[in-house]
């Protein structure tokens, strides 16, 4: 928005919320360098809230919050137990979303962070440029260290700031500032609730913002180091924020689920196929060629579909509904997967295309014999499977570990109704009457998590390096090609109509019909 952009109509609520613990020195000079010139643009009210302090911080707010020293309303509360530094945030923000204010500043009692700011935090907020604004004490070359923040917690602070930036896709200067200004819808569509009660609880949120698809803004601010910042040990700091920010980067991977991230603004994460990298869609693709015509159970979005058909095959499309996008199938077939497939369907069909769909039947078992009994499957024709290995190695060590949760996406995405290993789905297969004709492993979907990049291309090679030596264990999909196996019905079928055909036939050609591949 430029500087010219119109602002929103009518008065903004701005709620100045301070968090107190142990502030009873300093409580009063917080509160009296709010600047009255706030009012011009906000209807102000200051919401400080002591977290059980040992001291008189309560007591010294609210003997200040009776006068009318100031020009706008104070309102004390006391938490009767303490809740950690992330759960006295979550009693503040709750208080702005109940009482419906437009924005919300966090402020430190411990006056670390200055207040005479708030009038430049708040503009990207007022004139609806940002979602968050975060206060940055090292936007500004040598500023972190002139207001006397320790050597080590400096160093500390670029190092965390980097690694959260390189995992989170950010390019924030700091990580670690309290002083931040959140829109209150903003706060409202996300489960900050979840949130952990201690310091890391700003790391979280920060996640859930990105997560959202909220805009964050930063404004450089002055460093001034208080003393709230010991309640805090920065070894047990630095390890949770590490900790957390891996744990949503795995769940990006489809590795991990945690509740609390999930809050993208989209209702599930949307199919994206892998085509330009080792997985069950460009082993399909790999292995089919033009000419050929082929069946897309469980076609999705269409990728794989238009895919094939770019390489000249002749592809029908069956689904529950038509992909929200257009794709030239040969034909298309809207059907439940969890009732019989249409008489015909498969008739003088090259391949037919089971890739993630097995997990999310209902009867895996009914569908895949029911497929064999059909009539017009042939013998020769080779169907494609591919779902997901439970047994992966990051499965195993959650469940070891006493996690099993399922998600939106990964092994464990929440539509499967059924899990498979590897020995689990070749025997779904060949006690249906198919015969496995191959077996492969097929490495975690790196480049969707990472993007396309020396790391991603790097741990695909570990990955399938892996996957060489004990797939079972290391392999995130399995892949197979199965044919069926000619039922009795079949057999009975092909001696009847070959036999008359070898008593006529000449010594030298004993069974014309088998040398020409006739047999189904």
């Amino acid at each position: 928005m430029s500087d010219d952009a119109p602002l929103p109509v009518g008065r903004l609520r701005l709620l100045v919320f301070i968090v107190a613990c142990n502030a009873a020195r300093t409580i009063e000079s917080v509160l009296r360098r709010i600047p009255p010139a706030l009012v011009e643009h906000y209807d102000i009210e200051v919401l400080a809230i002591d977290d059980a302090s040992p001291d008189a911080t309560f007591e010294t707010a609210h003997r200040l919050s009776g006068r009318d020293a100031f020009p706008f309303p104070v309102t004390v509360l006391r938490n009767p137990a303490d809740q950690g530094y992330g759960g006295n945030q979550k009693i503040g923000f709750r208080y702005a979303i109940e009482n419906r204010f437009d924005f919300v500043a966090l402020v430190h009692g411990d006056g670390r962070y200055a207040p005479e700011c708030l009038p430049d935090l708040a503009e990207p907020l007022r004139r609806g440029e940002a979602d968050a604004v975060f206060g940055s004490r090292t936007m500004e070359s040598g500023a972190a260290k002139a207001g006397g923040m320790p050597r080590y917690k400096r160093i500390g602070n670029r190092a965390l700031t980097a690694f959260r930036n390189r995992a989170l896709g950010l390019d924030l200067s700091e990580f670690h500032s309290g002083y931040r200004l959140y829109s209150v819808p903003a706060l409202a569509a996300i489960p900050f609730a979840l949130n952990a009660d201690d310091f890391h609880f700003d790391t979280e949120i920060v996640i859930q913002l990105v997560r959202a698809g909220m805009r964050i803004r930063e404004r450089a601010i002055p460093t001034y180091y208080g003393d709230e910042i010991s309640h805090a040990n920065a070894l047990r700091y630095g390890c949770d924020v590490a900790l957390t920010t891996l744990r949503a980067r795995l769940q990006d991977l489809g590795l991990l689920y945690d509740r609390k991230y999930d809050c993208r603004a989209d209702d599930g994460m949307p199919y994206r196929p892998g085509l330009d990298f080792p997985g069950p869609h460009s082993e399909a693709v790999a292995r089919l060629h033009a000419g050929q015509r082929v069946v897309d159970i469980g076609t999705g979005d269409g990728h794989v579909a238009e895919a094939l058909i770019a390489k000249g095959c002749r592809v029908t499309g069956v689904e529950r509904a038509p992909p929200g996008r257009r794709v030239d199938f040969e034909r298309f077939l809207a059907h439940d997967l969890d009732t019989p497939l249409p008489d015909g369907l498969l008739e003088s069909v090259d391949a037919v295309l089971l890739l993630d769909v097995i997990e999310r039947l209902r009867d895996p078992e009914w569908f895949v014999e029911s497929l064999r009994a059909r009539p017009d499957l042939a013998t020769r024709t080779e169907i494609l499977v591919s779902t997901g290995n439970v047994a992966f190695a990051v499965t195993r060590f959650g469940l070891l570990s006493g996690g099993f949760n399922y998600g939106k996406s990964g092994i464990l995405d929440r539509t499967r109704t059924r899990l498979f290993t590897f020995a689990t789905v070749r025997r779904l297969f060949r006690q249906a009457g198919f015969d496995v004709v191959e077996r492969k492993g097929l490495p975690a979907p790196f480049p969707l998590a990472l993007g396309r990049g020396a790391l991603a291309d790097a741990l695909l090679a570990l990955n399938r390096l892996a996957i060489r030596i004990w797939p079972g264990l290391f392999a995130y999909r399995i892949f197979l090609r199965v044919r069926k196996r000619p039922t009795l019905a079949d057999l009975l079928t092909d001696a009847r109509r070959l036999s008359p055909v070898r008593a006529e036939a000449p010594p030298e050609c004993p069974n014309p019909l088998l040398d020409q591949g006739s047999i189904r």
